[in-house]
């Protein structure tokens, strides 16, 4: 069994400070760590759950709040439209060059802490997915799944609705897990079939998974939950960070 620890630490970005909620195997040892993105929600109560399963495999895991520079730290948004709205307005008010340095100052410090073993990968949904895309363009990280990415195939992320997501996906080095809902309107078949031509031509190493859910199967609150679904799907995440970034100590 593993006991969590959980902390929160303020990093510090071009863009202002950046609370980062962490999750950790309570035993002392070396671990390898999971940068988490959120939805446009931040990080709310299936996100933190979300955590603590990976933390539970034997992950430093850290949630960054993603809209800091916008909102109070802790503030997250309702599953509503109020929330809904709120969120998207942010997610394109935000400029694609904070998103990075998000990704980087997390990245920082995983590699600066004591119990990080320096081994890294990332995971995200929906918005998240398509951070941690874009987090994978740094070469440290190993490992990188993502749960129905949006905005990826439109080009559309950030200030400006015009990133280089796609356009930068040879920059990505490690190993990619792309899982889609084949009832997603966010991102329909055409738009995976852009994304998955653009994996292939550059070569990446990659899984491809299509299942038949909706947007938002994963989150464990709401109607488009699945849990057979999820619960398949996460077993498979923790493979696939199983075999990329190994177990660490993991001491009883």
């Amino acid at each position: 069994m593993i006991i969590l620890d959980g902390e929160h630490v303020e990093l510090s970005t071009p863009y202002g400070p950046m609370r980062t909620h962490i999750l950790r195997p309570a035993s002392p040892g070396r671990y390898p760590a999971i940068l988490l993105y959120s939805e446009i929600f931040q990080a709310t109560a299936p996100i933190r759950r979300t955590a603590a399963m990976l933390a539970g495999h034997g992950y430093i895991v850290a949630i960054p709040e993603i809209y800091h520079e916008f909102v109070p730290a802790g503030e997250v948004f309702p599953y509503d439209q109020a929330g809904s709205d709120r969120g998207n307005d942010l997610k394109y008010r935000k400029e694609v060059a904070s998103y990075d340095a998000d990704a980087r100052a997390v990245i920082d410090h995983f590699l600066a802490r004591p119990d990080c073993n320096g081994k890294i990968g990332a995971m995200g949904i929906c918005l998240g997915g398509h951070l941690a895309w874009r987090a994978a363009f740094n070469p440290e990280v190993l490992g990188t799944v993502c749960f129905y990415a949006t905005d990826l195939h439109k080009a559309s992320l950030g200030a400006g609705m015009k990133d280089d997501s796609l356009a930068r996906t040879a920059d990505i080095k490690g190993e990619m897990f792309m899982v889609w809902g084949r009832q997603d309107p966010h991102v329909p078949l055409e738009g995976r079939t852009i994304i998955q031509a653009k994996l292939n031509e550059v070569g990446t190493r990659m899984s491809w998974i299509e299942v038949n859910g909706a947007h938002a199967f994963l989150r464990d609150e709401g109607l488009r939950y699945d849990p057979d679904l999820a619960h398949s799907m996460m077993g498979l995440v923790f493979n696939f960070f199983h075999r990329r970034l190994s177990d660490g100590d993991h001491q009883a």
